[in-house]
């Protein structure tokens, strides 16, 4: 296997080998390496050529590996949750959402316009061309921060946007050659239904173990709602115009039973109404104290979750900055405030689409073929998870040589992913440069101001 990176990082590719054939294990041991390794823009031929992969292999063998190699993304997804495990508590916690990856180019398989929420905003939606990524995440405090949590991304589906007729301009124009990679109608899955799928996987993996499912308004609907494994329990925002019902009365009348019960008012309307009594409390959001009111019931949901009942909060900010907002669990066992804390630990995924795209190169591959397409963008996931592995296990103890003086950041208390990728590096550095032990003391001490600029520059 190509000597990229430490020693202590081996253990960790070892861990997948059942998941690939020979041939295709060495190809992703070489890549998953070089991908760490490389700055720049992450293109497959950028990869291959600033880790000079061509010394181990053709170059054309770590193109077939996405487009032809026999290797699922689902055993790999669950080598690394087995992976995952011992930092896990009793209880799992998940979160699902969806990232976009934007692209350029007539040729791209599966791309199209989607919605792209960092431009958008409430008076003006933006769409950007690109592909769309649902990502299943573990939500995961590992020993050497445990006060946060991190997005350890397991499973990972491309949407692909409905077939359509659409032709080009003029008379009797062509398809648009961007329509490639459109799903047919019996191909086509909405995000939901690909969030439930995933979700099934995951709780089939852990049959005797809770898993709780963070979601926002989007995964909140009938389609993950009223399909949950049994073992499932689902936090996610709901709408404040939703329509609330009591349960149905036991009581034996002539016709079919009811369904529901009466309705009740919206939480839009509970929000609004002067006469509410609030319950003012301090809770922890995302490692800060806030003040917030709020006011519960339990409920049903009847057009979304059906006769679940469910625990429903509606939370105000009593500075006035932020708008009302509603939430609810499948789960009645928890309070009101443990509802809100939980489900500010989503947030960590969607740092966590942030790291790939800034440190990893999420978006730079250009493939054309399918297979290709929906295998390198979830792989990047995969080296992600890795990367905080090693750093859980034994990179944290070399954080403090790696680290750099940066005096304007006096309040920053907690370690970055720019950090621990960093701290890999420099390990590696320290590693293959100083670790020959025929190399004198001049030649060191030549080297070892090149290896404090690279760990700055990276």
């Amino acid at each position: 296997m190509p000597d990229l990176l430490v020693r202590s990082f081996a253990p960790l590719l070892l861990a997948l080998q059942p998941c690939f054939t020979r041939p295709s294990f060495s190809s992703f041991w070489a890549l998953a390496c070089a991908w760490i390794l490389c700055s720049g823009r992450r293109s497959l031929t950028h990869i291959i050529q600033s880790a000079q992969l061509t010394r181990f292999k053709h170059y054309c063998s770590f193109h077939r590996f996405f487009s032809q190699a026999r290797w699922d993304l689902d055993q790999l997804g669950q080598a690394v949750f087995k992976l995952l495990l011992p930092f896990c508590e009793p209880e799992l916690l998940g979160a699902v959402d969806d990232t976009l990856a934007r692209k350029s180019g007539r040729h791209i398989w599966g791309a199209g316009m989607h919605h792209d929420p960092l431009r958008s905003t409430q008076k003006r939606p933006f769409f950007a061309f690109g592909h769309n990524f649902v990502v299943f995440s573990l939500q995961v405090a590992l020993p050497f921060a445990p006060n946060k949590y991190w997005a350890f991304p397991i499973l990972v589906r491309m949407y692909r946007k409905r077939q359509t007729t659409q032709r080009a301009p003029g008379k009797g124009g062509k398809l648009e050659r961007k329509q490639t990679g459109q799903a047919t109608a019996s191909q086509y899955r909405t995000r939901p239904e690909l969030a439930l799928e995933m979700i099934q996987i995951v709780a089939s993996w852990i049959p005797q173990r809770t898993l709780r499912v963070l979601g926002d308004s989007e995964y909140a609907g009938q389609s993950i709602s009223r399909h949950l494994p049994a073992n499932v329990k689902l936090i996610s925002r709901m709408n404040m115009k939703a329509a609330l019902y009591e349960p149905a009365q036991k009581i034996v009348t002539r016709g079919r039973r009811r369904k529901k019960g009466n309705r009740l008012s919206s939480p839009l309307q509970t929000a609004q109404d002067k006469k509410a009594n609030w319950i003012k409390t301090t809770v922890t959001l995302y490692g800060k104290q806030v003040k917030l009111w709020y006011q519960t019931i339990d409920a049903l949901w009847y057009p979304s979750a059906g006769q679940q009942l469910l625990r429903i909060v509606v939370v105000r900010d009593p500075s006035g900055r932020r708008r009302d907002d509603c939430f609810f669990s499948t789960d009645l066992t928890l309070a009101p405030t443990q509802i809100l804390e939980i489900f500010a630990r989503r947030w960590p995924l969607e740092v966590c689409f942030r790291d790939v795209k800034q440190f990893l190169g999420f978006e730079d591959p250009q493939n054309r073929v399918a297979k290709a397409t929906t295998r390198t963008a979830p792989l990047i996931f995969f080296i992600y998870d890795l990367v905080l592995l090693w750093h859980a296990q034994c990179g944290h103890r070399q954080a403090a040589h790696s680290a750099l003086d940066r005096p304007w950041y006096s309040q920053k208390a907690s370690v970055s992913f720019e950090d621990i990728l960093r701290t890999l590096r420099y390990a590696t550095w320290q590693e293959k440069i100083f670790g020959d032990p025929a190399l004198d003391a001049r030649t060191r001490k030549i080297l070892q101001p090149f290896v404090e600029w690279a760990k700055a520059v990276t």
